[in-house]
């Protein structure tokens, strides 16, 4: 047993992704030490809560990283009628004794299971087995019909995506993570090859769509999550709208970063940060602004050099890799860590609405954490298979 044990453990270090695996572990250590802070307020007893369930979700996301580095995606994507069945039923799942949230725009968008110490996000486990399905899917159009810029082609995949996003929003009335997966799907197909035009056929119909639900006066009747992203984006353009409801916690946000300079008050030294009254959600949606308070705009670029580094070194893996197919996956997997990171930063400096996205490896969440780790496995996987990218590592 330990003697495979090592055996596994030694092809781990000489074939997989050891350098992604760093950056992400320095970046999960990071947040651990910035989720403390957050939590201090709260007395010792939750801080080492907060901190130990953090703490055992990146040994987990680790276990998952080297298991998944092991795993070939094109043999698993070929029970790809299993992953569909899988994304429909896991949403679904809101929607039973399972499905907790309940918050003022009615969310429901966590599963909670007896034993398990942290609630399950859906849409984190889908964001992976969506981008496999769609990655299968523009592979699968280019090799087999050889033609991804028809129409056909484009809207097979953008019926995909909406009716994925559809099926999500329904049951769990979370526009946030919703807009991942548009966004996972922009850049795949973008990617792939789709022509532009079906891009701004796809955009003006968002838009026409958009326009009538306002001509038509028919705002009450959308899910009130929509409705309240609406107000989210109203306060945007003008910071004093509803500053006391809507735009509170940007408020806040805007003000603790602004407080901290170029090398911020002090690590549990934040004025906001260290507050009962002060920074709402500090340890997960605005994570990044206690860096700001505390670390100031040195701490801040250390967390985007970071984030940074690892979607470079997911590109580099798509660029090196073998198939489309795991080329797409690689792209996918960086849309996601791209499209979290612009969103929360953005949020947190008051330039992108609040939609409850995480910053990836630095937000308190167990489940994120996990998957995150997962799929970088997955990159590590590709790599692993990628001759060039051999290469690539001996010339290191």
């Amino acid at each position: 047993m330990l003697k495979r044990l090592k055996a596994i453990l030694t092809d781990f270090f000489q074939q997989a992704d050891v350098v992604l695996l760093g950056l992400c572990c320095v970046s999960s250590l990071y947040g651990i030490a910035l989720i403390a802070s957050a939590t201090r307020y709260k007395g010792f007893a939750d801080m080492a809560r907060y901190v130990g369930k953090q703490g055992i979700a990146m040994g987990l996301g680790i276990c998952a990283y080297i298991f998944m580095s092991m795993v070939d995606v094109e043999i698993l994507v070929k029970r790809w009628k299993w992953l569909v069945v899988f994304n429909v039923v896991f949403i679904g799942l809101l929607r039973t004794p399972f499905g907790v949230g309940g918050t003022t725009v009615g969310n429901q968008a966590w599963l909670k299971f007896p034993g398990i110490p942290f609630q399950i996000g859906p849409a984190e486990v889908v964001k992976i087995t969506f981008t496999l399905l769609l990655a299968k899917q523009l592979a699968w159009l280019r090799e087999e019909k050889r033609d991804l810029k028809s129409f056909s082609s484009a809207f097979a995949v953008a019926a995909h995506t909406l009716l994925l996003m559809g099926w999500y929003v329904v049951i769990s009335h979370d526009m946030g993570n919703a807009l991942t997966f548009f966004f996972i799907f922009l850049c795949m197909a973008f990617a792939a090859g789709i022509a532009l035009r079906w891009f701004t056929l796809l955009f003006a119909g968002i838009g026409v769509g958009v326009a009538g639900v306002v001509v038509l006066d028919m705002v009450e009747k959308v899910p009130k999550s929509v409705a309240y992203m609406v107000e989210r984006f109203k306060v945007l353009f003008d910071h004093s709208y509803d500053a006391e409801g809507v735009g509170w916690q940007q408020g806040r946000s805007l003000l603790a970063i602004g407080s901290g300079g170029l090398f911020g008050q002090g690590y549990m030294n934040g004025t906001q940060s260290q507050s009962s009254y002060g920074l709402p959600m500090r340890w997960t949606d605005f994570i990044f602004s206690v860096c700001g308070e505390e670390l100031g705009l040195v701490g801040c670029l250390v967390i985007m050099l970071l984030l940074a580094a690892i979607i470079i070194r997911i590109l580099i893996v798509a660029k090196r890799s073998q198939t489309p197919f795991q080329c797409y996956v690689c792209v996918g997997v960086a849309a996601m860590l791209i499209y979290q990171t612009v969103i929360n930063i953005g949020m947190c400096l008051f330039v992108m609405p609040t939609i409850g996205i995480t910053l990836p490896f630095f937000s308190y969440g167990g489940s994120s954490l996990l998957t995150l780790y997962a799929a970088m496995g997955m990159v590590s996987a590709i790599k692993k298979r990628s001759p060039a990218m051999r290469g690539y590592r001996g010339k290191r």
